[in-house]
């Protein structure tokens, strides 16, 4: 066959073309080609959840969830790909970091016992956060007791916590006919009664129910004074009320360690001189059960500071010695006169304070702080003191003396406008613009803004979801801690699942959030990483820490931060950490000397991205067993 037009044949055309041929070589392209198709596999692999792998830990105990797996993919070391900068260059090579000695296994360095003694025993000072100098720091890893087991799921462990872990019989002798805990072998219960609630804390939220609403959703955040083992706070979570609960350091007793043991929020703390680490306005209802706190002293300072911490219209409840004291005196051990002095005492600093007693009934007394300061400010022409604090900051509160003055109220048009502006009830307000930013506070943060940060939380709840399989498994965390929580969209994220989280606002942060998470319904307070958090070892199951390491550079030793973080992490928890590459290749240069495992997982928007993840369990280890106390209290 011939092609028209005087055209070659196919044959004369492919004789002219065959030396081309010949002379290319298709090695290059080959190569080329399949390293493009397999980058292109790659790619859409990873978009679809791939992550770096963190192997299983090897245990030396009986568990079932003792392995951490994080999600199906090959392990990535970034290091190779993203050098540090040249300042930072040197990263120094990791070391080993020793245990410290048993004794420290319940070590609270800014209220260790020992160091309190040089304080002022006056107000309590020396209970008060006093903490160690640098040349004081340890350097060694806090070992959790002979025998630690992880505590029980919630809501079991609500009602049973595991002796070896909280090896302490005082509570149990003490307070054996309140009703309060008990051991049973290995275990101690907590029956949830308390020395003014001898039928259980439920019984005796029931009774405060009957006085102020307790179900409609419009009091969500509590707080509870010298709290005992916490079982008030503990027994609201059922009625959706979160509660900061907080109490001293015991010098034997372990309260606090015994709520966070159970599952419950709690810090250790006290009323003396310093303000509460927590904004004004931040919670809807305060509480005292026999806490034993002189209420009408120091000019009133105590009441003053509840006053500031309680949103406009929230209520004070307190039972227990001087209320109901007429019926009660007998058994308290004081006199009549004595009694009806203290009370008398007290409803004056509450008048004073513009608070209105709505009820008494049995042993609980209930009061009412005014929606707005109109009414009040007028009072003051009459009413001497305490006046109104001037040119102070309301929501400052870490080591912020008490002063004898109101804080006040945002200002208001109208006598039935609530200051600051009306809270949604629970659940809505976690979701609604909080007033605080809808009134411009804090600066730069608009109403969309806050939205945004809502759903990017969503967003990267779920790829952790994805890179941490444990956060999947209910009841596997109960206690979280957010270090750096801005306005609590970790928290917000989480409040399906059955957990509760801390959320700290950093003393170094630029802005002050605090206020915007309480209104939220969520709790939480001030720390600087830079000292130790006011709380005991193996508090935490969880630690999020987004951007912690960057915010502190050059503030403190990025080791003591992170030794802090290894005190309060239970073992077999888990920490994930947020930054710039270049510091999470450091912390993991310290941390690999520090009984965790740990890998760098890809940012949630892919690995083009300088901001990481540092994912990390603790492993499981104990002190040695050197004749440690046994339930019955022999050695």
């Amino acid at each position: 066959m011939r092609m028209g037009g005087g055209a070659k044949p196919y044959s004369d055309v492919w004789k002219l073309c065959q030396p081309c041929w010949k002379r290319i070589n298709f090695v290059p392209l080959v190569v080329v080609a399949m390293f493009c198709s397999a980058s292109y596999l790659l790619g859409i692999w990873q978009h679809i959840g791939g992550a770096t792998v963190l192997t299983a830990i090897s245990c030396d105990r009986k568990a079932t969830d003792a392995s951490f797996v994080v999600g199906g993919a090959p392990t990535l070391d970034f290091a190779a790909h993203h050098a540090a900068d040249e300042s930072d260059a040197a990263i120094p090579a990791a070391r080993e970091f020793t245990a410290c000695d048993a004794k420290y296994s319940e070590y609270t360095p800014c209220e260790d016992r020992d160091r309190s003694l040089r304080f002022d025993r006056d107000r309590l000072i020396y209970r008060e956060r006093h903490c160690p100098e640098k040349g004081e720091l340890l350097k060694c890893l806090v070992p959790a007791p002979a025998g630690y087991r992880n505590p029980f799921p919630w809501p079991a462990s609500r009602d049973a916590a595991w002796f070896a872990n909280v090896p302490h019989n005082e509570l149990t002798v003490e307070k054996a006919v309140q009703n309060w805990i008990r051991v049973d072998r290995d275990k101690f219960l907590f029956p949830g009664g308390g020395t003014m609630f001898p039928d259980g804390a439920d019984a005796y939220i029931d009774d405060i129910d009957r006085l102020i609403p307790l179900r409609d959703g419009s009091i969500r955040t509590a707080i509870d004074t010298g709290c005992g083992v916490a079982s008030w706070g503990a027994y609201l979570l059922s009625r959706n009320i979160l509660t900061m609960s907080f109490a001293p350091r015991d010098s034997h007793e372990a309260q606090v360690q015994f709520a966070l043991e159970r599952g419950v929020p709690a810090m250790i703390g006290v009323l003396a001189s310093n303000r509460l680490p927590y904004p004004s306005r931040a919670f809807d209802m305060a509480h005292c059960s026999r806490c034993l706190i002189p209420w009408h002293l120091y000019d009133g300072q105590y009441l003053i500071e509840v006053d500031r911490v309680l949103r406009p219209g929230g209520y004070w409840i307190l039972s227990g010695p001087p209320i109901n004291w007429k019926r009660q005196w007998k058994g308290w051990k004081r006199t009549e006169a004595d009694l009806s002095a203290e009370q008398s005492a007290i409803e004056a600093v509450a008048r004073s304070l513009c608070w209105k007693k709505l009820r008494e009934k049995g042993d609980i007394a209930v009061w009412q702080k005014p929606t707005n300061h109109i009414h009040c400010k007028a009072s003051r022409k009459v009413i001497k003191s305490p006046q109104f604090c001037h040119g102070q900051n309301p929501d400052a509160a870490w080591y912020t003396k008490m002063e004898t003055c109101i804080a006040p109220l945002p200002d208001v048009t109208g006598i039935r406008e609530t200051a600051g502006g009306e809270l949604k009830k629970w659940p809505e307000r976690l979701t609604a613009v909080p007033p605080r930013i809808a009134s411009g506070s804090p600066d730069g943060v608009t109403p969309e803004t806050f939205r945004q940060d809502t759903e990017l939380w969503k967003k990267r709840l779920g790829y952790y979801r994805t890179v941490i399989n444990q956060l999947g498994q209910k009841g596997r965390y109960r206690n979280l801690l957010d270090m750096n929580a801005k306005f609590g969209g970790f928290a917000a994220a989480l409040i399906d699942d059955p957990v509760w989280v801390m959320n700290v606002v950093p003393t170094a942060a630029n802005t002050n959030t605090l206020g915007v998470i309480y209104e939220r319904g969520l709790i939480g307070t001030y720390q600087d990483w830079c000292e130790a958090m006011s709380t005991y070892p193996r508090t935490y199951d969880l630690l999020h820490a987004d951007w912690v390491f960057s915010l502190y550079k050059g503030r403190c030793e990025m080791e003591d931060i992170l030794l802090e973080m290894d005190r309060i992490l239970r073992p077999e928890g888990t920490v994930i950490v947020r930054d710039d590459v270049d510091v999470l290749i450091k912390i993991k240069s310290v941390t690999d000397g520090m009984r965790w495992d740990s890998e760098i997982a890809d940012h949630e928007d892919g690995p083009h991205q300088r901001e990481k993840l540092l994912v990390v369990v603790k492993t499981y280890w104990t002190a040695p067993d050197q004749n440690q106390e046994q339930p019955n209290g022999s050695a």
